[in-house]
């Protein structure tokens, strides 16, 4: 049967959450997961549907991908076709030519799991590797320790705590309030936990959310930062700690994460809250 690319209504992103939720499990490489798309409702119910890409053969989705910027796209495929050639062929053909819709002319970026065909056929393309990043995973399947500082739910209420320590941690003019009040807008967003550690004094510090994927599957950390006014006190392990807690009790089997390689101040961060570091993936890059 035929490959069919598409864009899909709000409705259908729904459906691609639920491929996406379906694919997760804890020896997966790391991949697109479904609290991806949900941080992506930041920018709204619109912008996020219009950022969304699915593959699906007869009627059933094989792949899905986001624009997480205009030049790069993440995406993953159903455990069943890693190596399928119809869709790996499909997928190059979709993304390197710019009328499809998926990337532009010129230098972009794929980031996709480990294993893929897709790799193979890119490197014959002539596409490179970027900078590594560090995936990293905690097992939930025991209690999580104390996180040792006061820990606050993050509820619209603090919205302006949340934008504030963000912009702070990572030197950004943006998020802004309307950040948490679109993404709490979000059909997903009931799998959530926006979660804040707050000083002796009452200011927030760090803050984190978190993404179940569903009972039995891994979980995602996206995003986590700390003020930089708070740095170097352990809060980042804190409410790193408090976020794992919380998927644990929402079901989830693991939590997962993934940062620059270079970030090693974050590598070290999710190492002290009991993440162990996985083999280094790459992006997949087409230079101009």
């Amino acid at each position: 049967m035929t490959i069919a690319l598409s864009t899909p209504t709000a409705g259908g992103v729904r459906e691609a959450v639920a491929a996406l939720r379906e694919w997760q499990h804890d020896e997966a490489p790391m991949q697109l997961h479904p609290g991806d798309i949900g941080w992506n409702y930041r920018f709204g119910t619109a912008g996020t549907a219009a950022a969304v890409r699915t593959w699906s053969r007869d009627g059933r989705i094989l792949a899905v991908g986001m624009l997480d910027t205009p030049v790069l796209v993440r995406m993953t495929v159903a455990p069943g076709a890693f190596r399928d050639e119809d869709l790996a062929r499909r997928l190059v053909e979709d993304i390197s030519l710019p009328e499809r819709g998926v990337l532009p002319a010129g230098a972009v970026s794929i980031e996709a799991p480990q294993g893929l065909l897709l790799h193979d056929l890119l490197t014959k393309e002539g596409w490179g590797v970027d900078e590594p990043w560090t995936p990293l995973f905690r097992d939930l399947a025991e209690a999580v320790e104390d996180p040792g500082t006061r820990i606050k739910t993050i509820g619209l209420e603090q919205a302006q705590d949340f934008a504030d320590v963000l912009r702070s941690a990572f030197s950004t003019t943006r998020p802004t309030r309307a950040y948490l009040y679109e993404m709490s807008a979000a059909p997903f967003y009931a799998e959530a936990r926006c979660l804040g550690a707050y000083d002796g004094r009452g200011n927030p510090v760090a803050v984190v959310t978190v993404w179940s994927a569903g009972p039995g599957k891994p979980g995602l950390v996206e995003p986590m930062g700390v003020h930089a006014d708070h740095r170097g006190r352990g809060y980042g392990r804190a409410v790193t700690l408090a976020g794992a807690a919380a998927l644990r009790e929402m079901g989830s089997s693991g939590v997962r994460v993934c940062t620059p390689s270079s970030n090693v101040g974050g590598v070290a961060t999710y190492k002290a809250a009991g993440f162990a570091a996985r083999p280094e993936i790459a992006d997949r890059i087409r230079k101009v």
